[in-house]
C-alpha cells in the first residue's frame, strides 16, 4: 500500500529551481534511503513533504491518518526540562490514560452500590486498560533508557537540562524523542552524525525493526546498506528511484546511465542516417522524392527523443607522494593524555610501515582526534614519543580546519602556502575541486563545511607527502566525492593513517583497524567487515565452553534436554502430573482474583485494587512459564516412548 505519494511537484526559490516534475512513491513498511550532492534539494523535498513549505506546483499525497515525525539538523530543544522530562512527554498520553485509570478506580468504589453503573464503570475501565497496555503503559520508562544508552547517554545525563546539551546531543534527544513516538513516516535528515560506530550500529538494529515506514537523507553508505531496501537519487532537479541498499543502488544507476547512453548512441546514428537519406533524396529534386524526403522528416520528427546521460559535477583529485619513505614510517610509544584530571588514553603504542593504511576507531571522547594532533606536533602529550622514520613528509587533515585562514580568499588561501605556482595552476587545481569562476575569490569564512573540506584536500593534493593524518575526511563530502576521495587514496603510494566515523570508506580504505576503548587498545587486521568479523568470534569464543564450544545458553538447553532424556519414563509422568496440578492451582488462583477485581468493593480502595492487578499479571506470567516446561517435559517423554523418532 502506498503510504506516500509526490506527483510532479516544482519548487524554486528566486530563479534557483529545485525541484521540476519530481516524483516519489514510498510503500508503506519500506525503508528507503535519499541520496544527493549536497545543496541538491533533499532538505527542501523532507521540508515539502512534512508541509512546512508548499509546492510551486505539483501534489503530495500522504495516506489517511498517517503520522509523520520528521528530524532536522538544527535541534528545537530550547525548553528548561531534563533530558528525561524531554523524553517523558512523548508519553504525556499515557499518562493521562494512568492517570485516568486511577480516577475510575474511585469511581467504581464509590458506585458499588449502583449495578448498573459499576457495570458500565467496570467495562470502560477495561477498555482503557487494554489502551493503556497497547500504548506501553507498563514499559515506557524502560524504552526511555533503553534509547538513551542506545544513543549514547552516559548514566546520570537525563537530569542535566536539555539546553546545556552540545549542538550534537541535542540532535540525538530529538532522534531519541522521534524513536520513542513512532510516527507512521519516521524522516530522518543525517541521523548518523553525531553518533559514535556504536549508536550507530544500534540505530541500524532499532530502524531495521521499525514498524512504520522510512525515509532517510544520509552521506554513511554503510548504514544506507544496512538499513534501506529502495533508494531514491535527486540528481539534476529530477528523482529516479531504485529497488535495494546503497551497493545494489550503485550498480543499477550504472547500469541505466550505460544502457541510455547506448541508446542514446544507436538513436543519433538512426537519425544521422534518416537526415542523410532526406539529403540525398532532396538534392534529385524529383516531386517523388522530395515526397519521400518530407514522409522521413516527419517521422523523424515525431520520434522520441533519448536525451543522453548527464550526472552532476565530480570532484577529480589524485594523491601523489614526492619521495619514498623508509620501511618503519611511525613509532608512537607510550603516548599518554589527560585533560583537566580525565585521562582520555594512557600507554598508546603504534607502528606504522611504508604502504601502512590504518583507521582508528572508537566511541566519541575517547581520545582519538587528539592522538591525531599529538603525532600531527599540534599538540603535545603527557607522557611518551612519537619518531617518525627516514624521508617522511607529513600531511595533516584536520576536521575543524583550524588551518585554514577565515579571513582570506580560497585562491590566497591556497597559493600563499605554494607562491612558486602560476596563478593559472593554482585555478586549475581548484577547479578540480569545483571551485571555479568567482568562487576562488571569497573568503574562506563563507565557505559551506564541504567546500572548506575541499579547499584543505586541494591544499593536501598539493604538498605531495607520503605520510597523510587524516581526521575525518569524508565529513562534510558528498557521495560522488568520498568514493572520489577513496579511489585517490587507494592509489596513493604512501601511508595512512585516519580517524573516521564512515565505516564504508574504512572498508574501502584501511587495511589494519585500531581500536581505541575507554579500558585499553586492540588492533585487527583488515578492512571494517573483517574486523566485525573477528569482534563477531571473540564474543562468541567468551561464551563459548572450551571444551565444545557451546555458548552458555546452547549448553544450559542440552543439559536439560540430556537431563529429561536420562529421567525415567515413571518420572517424567510424575513431574507432568505435578505440572498439571499447578497449572490447575495457578488457573484456579488465577479466576479467584478476576473475580476478586470485579468486586466493586474493592475500588473504596485503590491501593488494594493495584495489588490485585500486580498479583493478576505475575500469576498470569506464572501460568505461561508452567505450560512451557509442560510442553518440554511431555516431548522428552514422547522421545523415551518412541525413540526411533
Amino acid at each position: 500500500m502506498i503510504l506516500l505519494s509526490v506527483q510532479n511537484v516544482c519548487k524554486s526559490f528566486v530563479m534557483n529551481t529545485v525541484l521540476q516534475d519530481a516524483t516519489l512513491t514510498l510503500q508503506e513498511g519500506s525503508r528507503m534511503g535519499f541520496i544527493g550532492v549536497n545543496g541538491s534539494g533533499k532538505s527542501t523535498l523532507f521540508r515539502l513533504i512534512s508541509g512546512q513549505m508548499q509546492p510551486d506546483s505539483g501534489e503530495i499525497v500522504l495516506m489517511r491518518g498517517a503520522r509523520i515525525g520528521m528530524l532536522t539538523q538544527e535541534a528545537d530543544i530550547t525548553s528548561e526540562c531534563t533530558v528525561l522530562e524531554e523524553l517523558e512527554r512523548v508519553f504525556e498520553p499515557v499518562r493521562r490514560m494512568e492517570e485516568r485509570l486511577r480516577a475510575m478506580e474511585t469511581q467504581m468504589a464509590l458506585a458499588h452500590d449502583d449495578e448498573m453503573a459499576f457495570q458500565r464503570l467496570s467495562d470502560d475501565y477495561a477498555r482503557l486498560t487494554q489502551r493503556f497496555e497497547d500504548a506501553g503503559g507498563y514499559e515506557w520508562p524502560s524504552r526511555i533508557q533503553g534509547v538513551l544508552a542506545g544513543l549514547g547517554f552516559a548514566k546520570g545525563r537525563e537530569n542535566q537540562p536539555a539546553r546545556l546539551l552540545s549542538g550534537g546531543e541535542k540532535t540525538r534527544l530529538c532522534l531519541a524523542r522521534l524513536l520513542l513516538t513512532q510516527p507512521d513516516l519516521l524522516m530522518l535528515d543525517e541521523p548518523t552524525n553525531h553518533l559514535d560506530l556504536k549508536s550507530t550500529q544500534w540505530l541500524e538494529e532499532t530502524l531495521k525493526k521499525y514498524r512504520g515506514t522510512v525515509l532517510v537523507i544520509s552521506h554513511d553508505r554503510y548504514f544506507l546498506n544496512a538499513v534501506c531496501d529502495c533508494m531514491a537519487e535527486l540528481s539534476m532537479r529530477k528523482i529516479v528511484q531504485y529497488v535495494g541498499n546503497y551497493d545494489q543502488f550503485m550498480e543499477k544507476r550504472q547500469a541505466d546511465i550505460e544502457r541510455q547512453l547506448k541508446e542514446y548512441k544507436l538513436q543519433q546514428a538512426e537519425i544521422a542516417r534518416q537526415q542523410a537519406i532526406i539529403a540525398r533524396y532532396r538534392m534529385y529534386n524529383r516531386e517523388k522524392s522530395i515526397k519521400a524526403a518530407e514522409s522521413r522528416e516527419k517521422r523523424l520528427e515525431k520520434m522520441e527523443r533519448i536525451e543522453r546521460p548527464v550526472s552532476e559535477q565530480k570532484v577529480r583529485f589524485s594523491f601523489e607522494a614526492r619521495r619514498r619513505t623508509g620501511d618503519d614510517v611511525l613509532f608512537a610509544k607510550n603516548l599518554s593524555k589527560s585533560f583537566h584530571g580525565r585521562t582520555l588514553f594512557s600507554d598508546f603504542h603504534l607502528h606504522l610501515r611504508a604502504g601502512d593504511r590504518v583507521a582508528i576507531i572508537g566511541p566519541n571522547g575517547v581520545g582519538k582526534s587528539t592522538l591525531l594532533n599529538i603525532i600531527a606536533g599540534q599538540l603535545s602529550a603527557d607522557r611518551g614519543t612519537v619518531e617518525f622514520g627516514s624521508n617522511v613528509d607529513l600531511g595533516y587533515y584536520d576536521q575543524q580546519q583550524a588551518q585554514l585562514h577565515a579571513e582570506k580568499t580560497v585562491l590566497n588561501e591556497v597559493w600563499d602556502d605554494f607562491p612558486r605556482l602560476e596563478i593559472d595552476r593554482i585555478r586549475s587545481v581548484l577547479a578540480l575541486f569545483l571551485l571555479t569562476g568567482d568562487d576562488v575569490f571569497q573568503p574562506i569564512h563563507t565557505l559551506s563545511g564541504g567546500e572548506k573540506g575541499r579547499v584543505a584536500l586541494a591544499k593536501l593534493m598539493l604538498r605531495k607527502d607520503n605520510l597523510l593524518l587524516l581526521d575525518e575526511p569524508t565529513n562534510h563530502l558528498d557521495m560522488d566525492s568520498r568514493e572520489v576521495l577513496e579511489a585517490a587514496l587507494n592509489d596513493f603510494e604512501g601511508t595512512i593513517l585516519t580517524v573516521s566515523h564512515d565505516r564504508y570508506f574504512i572498508n574501502r580504505v584501511a587495511n589494519r583497524i585500531v581500536e581505541m576503548r575507554p579500558d585499553g587498545v586492540s588492533e585487527y587486521l583488515g578492512n571494517y567487515d573483517d574486523y566485525l568479523e573477528k569482534k563477531r568470534l571473540e564474543s562468541l569464543a567468551d561464551e563459548s565452553d572450551a571444551f565444545n564450544g557451546m555458548t552458555r545458553t546452547q549448553m544450559e538447553k542440552e543439559k536439560r534436554e540430556q537431563r529429561l532424556f536420562a529421567e525415567s519414563k515413571k518420572a517424567l509422568a510424575q513431574r507432568i502430573a505435578a505440572l498439571e496440578t499447578r497449572i490447575g492451582e495457578t488457573e484456579a488462583q488465577i479466576q479467584q482474583l478476576e473475580a476478586q477485581m470485579g468486586n466493586p468493593q474493592v475500588y473504596k480502595i485503590p491501593e488494594e485494587a493495584r495489588r490485585l492487578a500486580q498479583e493478576h499479571a505475575q500469576a498470569q506470567s506464572l501460568l505461561d512459564s508452567l505450560y512451557a516446561e509442560w510442553t518440554e517435559t511431555s516431548d522428552a517423554l514422547d522421545a523415551q516412548n518412541n525413540p526411533e523418532k
